[in-house]
């Protein structure tokens, strides 16, 4: 194996790492920091990969701006060890899964059905702006609506979780 091989799998195996610590973690500020340990994590892979603009837009955008934006809601909020078990209904979880599921199968019709791309397009050199969007928005639209309905839940799930109870009069 050679120098970037090796590099690649151990960025990719530190960005895997950040992933799960940003689950697993029971305190937000150390979330939303492997957060941004796995963003930047993933900008270095989409550069070692000859996509500059995405891994440029990677850390402008998500590292920069929306990790920026959760550690400020966090600050301003507050962050308490939260517990997970409380309050919750015994059908959530089993909605939860379904939903996962029904996201996992989308994905997976997504990816079949896709065709393979060739190696010589010119998305593949440099992750081209034009190229890019024209793939997201012909080939790749039923990936684009279903990010926008993990989106989507995840803010209602985040509604759900933030709300209090409308038997607290404190």
């Amino acid at each position: 194996m050679d120098f970037s091989t090796i590099f690649f799998i151990l960025v990719g195996a530190l960005s895997v790492g950040a992933a799960v610590s940003v689950v697993t973690s029971r305190v937000a500020v150390h979330s939303a920091l492997f957060l941004l340990t796995h963003f930047m994590t993933l900008a270095i892979l989409y550069i070692t990969l000859d996509a500059q603009f995405l891994g440029a837009a990677q850390v402008i955008i998500y590292a920069g701006g929306i990790v920026i934006l959760i550690l400020f809601v966090i600050m301003l909020i507050g962050s308490e060890n939260l517990d997970t078990r409380a309050g919750y209904r015994s059908w959530v979880p089993w909605a939860g899964m379904a939903l996962g599921f029904v996201l996992v199968a989308g994905l997976a019709f997504a990816i079949l059905k896709a065709p393979l791309i060739p190696a010589t397009l010119p998305a593949n050199q440099g992750g081209v702006p034009d190229v890019v969007g024209m793939y997201l928005y012909t080939q790749g639209i039923l990936l684009v609506e279903l990010v926008s309905v993990l989106l989507l839940v995840a803010l209602l799930g985040a509604l759900l979780l933030a709300r209090r109870p409308i038997w607290d009069t404190d």
